[in-house]
């Protein structure tokens, strides 16, 4: 893509003329050589606005072309697709304002090898200093290309955190429901097996608690439904499940589906999600969140990715559902006080990044860990890192740390009170439109 090009040429004359005129005296000669300062000033203020309109007016493109071939797209005509393609480019195009003036060019083509969908444009982004020396509007253009009907072939990993924070309450509603009903004031339904009393996970359940991990077994149920009705072909998309273990036992990768494209039969096993047990209060010291050994272990059982193109090539991508804090054993590594080797620490970035590095893509979905106010473990391990009342992401280190796990633009901070299962499905939908974009 080109751009401003008629306007370069415009100031490099002007400027000639200045630099070879030798005639007057200092103080003429001063007043003319402002005129090319104030000329790169206005210039590079007036670039910088065409510049922004011809980001955004790129990104209309891109989604004006992937209109045309997605899912909805693809039941159109071409003739149906591509005028649907242009007025979707327009509409965007008009709310930059500034009274620009863009042509749109688009190309809607059915082949043996599915549909492709070229979006073109020009525009004409008028000045506010360059106008002081007749130079009144920049040139832009751009273009994007997206393709559809031969498919995309991607496995997805899901990584769900299971481990004994995920059972606190789905909502500050369903916290404030175990801190009432518990002697010690505690929002975790903890799924203590030692004796009855100490069970709080059936005392959630007895008192109709939602926790967490609820959510997230309904949400990735959801998930296998909606890359159902998404796929072109049924072996397009393939799921694999993964937990941190069923008890603190055995915590460590735990695989609850093997990789498959049959979504139903992994619809039914992500049934198999649920909190993992501890044996009892304290046992393995409370170290059943080892973030480092299950990255490790998940950079292992993932193949390398391909292009996509072919069932034998698929791309990857890792579906890390988690709020984002270890607890492990790690005494000499830990970035944060430990109690004789214990860490509680935000997530290690280097592990993400070795899978990020091997092209693998990790959409992280940060189930915003929740303010305990009244838990002492938590004022007194979690709280230095996570500050406010719900660990907003501008105070807290966790957030931080999800966000750069993921790869670029695939975060997603669920609050108390949105979505996980929207969330999951709005990755989803991302990673696969992604695939689509060719250019």
């Amino acid at each position: 893509m080109t751009m401003f090009a008629s306007a370069h040429r415009k100031v490099r004359h002007l400027l000639r003329i200045f630099s070879a005129d030798r005639r007057a005296n200092v103080a003429i000669t001063f007043a003319i050589a402002v005129i090319p300062i104030a000329m790169a000033v206005g210039a590079a203020v007036d670039y910088s606005f065409a510049n922004r309109d011809w980001v955004a007016l790129n990104g209309y493109a891109d989604m004006a072309a992937l209109s045309a071939v997605n899912q909805a797209g693809m039941q159109l005509s071409t003739h149906e697709a591509k005028k649907q393609a242009e007025k979707f480019f327009k509409a965007q195009a008009n709310m930059l304002k500034r009274g620009m003036y863009t042509s749109v060019k688009v190309k809607v083509k059915n082949g043996s090898d599915g549909r492709a969908a070229e979006v073109t444009y020009t525009a004409s982004v008028p000045t506010i200093f360059l106008g002081l020396f007749a130079i009144n509007s920049i040139d832009i253009s751009g273009s994007s290309t997206a393709s559809s009907g031969q498919s995309t072939y991607m496995d997805f990993y899901l990584l769900l955190d299971n481990t004994p924070s995920m059972g606190v309450g789905a909502t500050p509603d369903d916290v404030a429901t175990m801190v009432a009903n518990t002697p010690d004031q505690c929002a975790f339904a903890c799924h203590d097996l030692s004796t009855t009393p100490n069970d709080y996970y059936g005392l959630a359940k007895k008192l109709g608690v939602t926790t967490r991990i609820d959510v997230v077994r309904s949400a990735t149920q959801q998930l296998m439904d909606t890359a159902t009705s998404t796929r072109n072909v049924s072996n397009q998309f393939r799921m694999a499940i993964y937990t941190f273990g069923s008890s603190d036992k055995s915590s460590g990768l735990t695989k609850i589906y093997s990789l498959s494209s049959d979504l139903t039969s992994a619809k039914s096993a992500a049934d198999n999600i649920d909190l993992m047990a501890v044996q009892y209060q304290n046992y393995n010291n409370d170290q059943d969140t080892d973030f480092d050994g299950v990255l490790q272990k998940m950079n292992n059982e993932i193949d390398n990715p391909g292009d996509g193109t072919t069932p034998s090539k698929p791309m990857k991508m890792v579906f890390l559902v988690s709020d984002g804090v270890s607890d492990a054993y790690y005494p000499s590594t830990c970035t944060k006080p430990t109690t004789g080797g214990r860490c509680q620490e935000p997530i290690t970035v280097d592990n993400c990044t070795a899978l990020k590095n091997r092209g693998i893509k990790i959409a992280v979905l940060y189930t915003t860990y929740l303010a305990l106010p009244t838990d002492s473990w938590y004022m007194t391990w979690i709280d230095p890192f996570n500050p406010g009342p719900y660990g907003p992401s501008a105070n807290s280190e966790i957030a931080k740390s999800m966000q750069a796990c993921a790869s670029p633009g695939y975060y997603f901070e669920v609050s108390p009170t949105d979505g996980i299962a929207e969330a999951m499905n709005a990755l989803f939908n991302k990673a696969v439109q992604e695939a689509r974009l060719t250019k």
